[in-house]
Protein backbone atom coordinates (compact mmCIF):
# COMPACT_ATOMS: atom_id res chain seq x y z
CA UNK A 1 0.00 0.00 0.00
CA UNK A 2 1.61 3.31 -1.06
CA UNK A 3 2.05 6.06 1.48
CA UNK A 4 -0.55 8.79 1.45
CA UNK A 5 0.65 12.14 0.10
CA UNK A 6 0.99 14.95 2.64
CA UNK A 7 -1.96 17.21 3.19
CA UNK A 8 -1.73 20.27 0.96
CA UNK A 9 -1.36 23.60 2.66
CA UNK A 10 -3.83 25.31 0.38
CA UNK A 11 -4.85 28.93 0.59
CA UNK A 12 -7.48 27.88 3.14
CA UNK A 13 -5.35 25.71 5.43
CA UNK A 14 -2.42 27.60 6.95
CA UNK A 15 0.66 25.77 8.29
CA UNK A 16 2.37 26.66 11.53
CA UNK A 17 5.71 28.48 11.16
CA UNK A 18 8.91 26.45 10.85
CA UNK A 19 10.35 27.97 14.02
CA UNK A 20 7.47 26.36 15.97
CA UNK A 21 8.52 22.96 14.62
CA UNK A 22 12.11 23.60 15.72
CA UNK A 23 10.97 24.33 19.27
CA UNK A 24 8.72 21.25 19.22
CA UNK A 25 11.69 19.17 18.03
CA UNK A 26 13.82 20.41 20.93
CA UNK A 27 11.06 19.62 23.44
CA UNK A 28 10.54 16.23 21.78
CA UNK A 29 14.26 15.49 22.01
CA UNK A 30 14.26 16.11 25.75
CA UNK A 31 11.14 13.99 26.28
CA UNK A 32 12.41 11.25 23.99
CA UNK A 33 15.78 11.12 25.72
CA UNK A 34 14.15 10.84 29.14
CA UNK A 35 11.31 8.46 28.27
CA UNK A 36 12.42 6.33 25.32
CA UNK A 37 16.18 6.65 25.78
CA UNK A 38 15.98 6.22 29.54
CA UNK A 39 14.09 2.94 29.21
CA UNK A 40 16.41 1.65 26.49
CA UNK A 41 19.52 2.73 28.42
CA UNK A 42 18.25 1.07 31.61
CA UNK A 43 17.52 -2.09 29.64
CA UNK A 44 21.01 -1.98 28.15
CA UNK A 45 22.57 -1.76 31.61
CA UNK A 46 20.25 -4.30 33.26
CA UNK A 47 20.83 -6.84 30.49
CA UNK A 48 24.57 -6.27 30.92
CA UNK A 49 25.15 -5.75 27.20
CA UNK A 50 28.67 -4.94 25.99
CA UNK A 51 30.07 -1.42 26.41
CA UNK A 52 27.58 -0.49 29.11
CA UNK A 53 28.28 3.24 29.29
CA UNK A 54 28.64 3.80 25.57
CA UNK A 55 25.59 1.65 24.78
CA UNK A 56 23.47 3.45 27.38
CA UNK A 57 24.57 6.84 26.01
CA UNK A 58 23.74 5.68 22.48
CA UNK A 59 20.26 4.68 23.64
CA UNK A 60 19.73 8.15 25.14
CA UNK A 61 20.79 9.75 21.86
CA UNK A 62 18.51 7.39 19.93
CA UNK A 63 15.57 8.33 22.18
CA UNK A 64 16.34 12.03 21.67
CA UNK A 65 16.40 11.60 17.89
CA UNK A 66 13.08 9.73 17.89
CA UNK A 67 11.47 12.36 20.13
CA UNK A 68 12.81 15.22 18.00
CA UNK A 69 11.52 13.62 14.80
CA UNK A 70 8.05 13.06 16.25
CA UNK A 71 7.85 16.60 17.70
CA UNK A 72 9.01 18.22 14.46
CA UNK A 73 6.65 16.19 12.29
CA UNK A 74 3.68 16.80 14.58
CA UNK A 75 4.09 20.58 14.29
CA UNK A 76 4.69 20.50 10.54
CA UNK A 77 1.49 18.48 10.08
CA UNK A 78 -0.74 20.92 11.99
CA UNK A 79 -2.82 23.40 9.98
CA UNK A 80 -5.47 25.99 10.81
CA UNK A 81 -8.22 27.73 8.86
CA UNK A 82 -10.52 30.63 9.71
CA UNK A 83 -13.69 31.34 7.74
CA UNK A 84 -17.10 32.90 8.32
CA UNK A 85 -18.35 29.87 10.24
CA UNK A 86 -15.42 29.57 12.65
CA UNK A 87 -11.99 28.08 13.24
CA UNK A 88 -10.77 24.75 11.92
CA UNK A 89 -7.70 22.88 13.18
CA UNK A 90 -6.27 19.88 11.34
CA UNK A 91 -3.64 17.64 12.88
CA UNK A 92 -2.10 14.70 11.09
CA UNK A 93 0.66 12.56 12.56
CA UNK A 94 -0.47 8.98 12.19
CA UNK A 95 -4.20 9.63 12.46
CA UNK A 96 -5.94 12.65 11.05
CA UNK A 97 -7.90 14.80 13.48
CA UNK A 98 -9.92 17.77 12.30
CA UNK A 99 -11.59 20.00 14.86
CA UNK A 100 -14.17 22.57 13.86
CA UNK A 101 -15.14 25.35 16.26
CA UNK A 102 -18.27 27.21 15.18
CA UNK A 103 -18.42 30.87 16.16
CA UNK A 104 -21.64 30.22 18.05
CA UNK A 105 -19.78 27.84 20.44
CA UNK A 106 -16.94 30.24 21.33
CA UNK A 107 -17.17 31.54 24.91
CA UNK A 108 -13.91 33.46 25.19
CA UNK A 109 -10.37 33.52 23.81
CA UNK A 110 -6.95 33.56 25.44
CA UNK A 111 -3.42 34.04 24.15
CA UNK A 112 -0.59 32.38 26.04
CA UNK A 113 3.07 33.19 25.50
CA UNK A 114 5.77 31.51 27.54
CA UNK A 115 9.34 32.78 27.57
CA UNK A 116 10.47 30.44 24.78
CA UNK A 117 7.44 31.32 22.65
CA UNK A 118 8.04 35.04 23.20
CA UNK A 119 11.66 34.74 22.13
CA UNK A 120 10.57 32.98 18.92
CA UNK A 121 7.62 35.37 18.30
CA UNK A 122 5.10 32.56 18.78
CA UNK A 123 1.88 32.26 20.78
CA UNK A 124 -0.74 29.71 21.81
CA UNK A 125 -4.37 30.48 21.07
CA UNK A 126 -6.86 28.96 23.52
CA UNK A 127 -10.47 28.95 22.35
CA UNK A 128 -12.86 28.21 25.23
CA UNK A 129 -16.07 26.68 23.95
CA UNK A 130 -19.54 25.89 25.19
CA UNK A 131 -20.25 22.25 25.81
CA UNK A 132 -18.62 19.51 27.79
CA UNK A 133 -16.73 17.29 25.34
CA UNK A 134 -13.89 19.67 24.55
CA UNK A 135 -14.23 22.73 26.72
CA UNK A 136 -11.14 24.35 25.20
CA UNK A 137 -9.23 23.93 21.97
CA UNK A 138 -5.56 24.87 22.06
CA UNK A 139 -3.53 25.76 19.00
CA UNK A 140 0.13 26.21 19.94
CA UNK A 141 3.01 27.32 17.78
CA UNK A 142 1.16 30.10 15.97
CA UNK A 143 3.02 33.13 14.74
CA UNK A 144 2.34 35.85 17.33
CA UNK A 145 0.81 38.19 14.73
CA UNK A 146 -1.42 35.40 13.35
CA UNK A 147 -2.52 34.47 16.88
CA UNK A 148 -3.50 38.05 17.67
CA UNK A 149 -5.28 38.40 14.32
CA UNK A 150 -7.16 35.12 14.91
CA UNK A 151 -8.16 36.18 18.41
CA UNK A 152 -9.34 39.60 17.27
CA UNK A 153 -11.20 38.23 14.24
CA UNK A 154 -12.94 35.52 16.25
CA UNK A 155 -13.84 38.03 18.97
CA UNK A 156 -15.19 40.47 16.36
CA UNK A 157 -17.25 37.73 14.71
CA UNK A 158 -18.50 36.65 18.14
CA UNK A 159 -19.49 40.24 19.03
CA UNK A 160 -21.25 40.61 15.68
CA UNK A 161 -23.19 37.37 16.22
CA UNK A 162 -24.14 38.42 19.77
CA UNK A 163 -25.49 41.73 18.46
CA UNK A 164 -27.78 39.86 16.06
CA UNK A 165 -29.44 37.96 18.92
Amino acid sequence: MPALPPLPASADWQPLPLRAASIAAAAGAISGALLIGGVLAAGWVVLDLPMRGLGAAAMLVLGALIGAAVGFRRQRRTFWRLDDQGLGVRRDLMWQLETRIPISRVQHLDLRRGPIERSARLATLVVHTAGSRFSAVTLGGLDADDAERLRDTLAHQLDRDDDAL
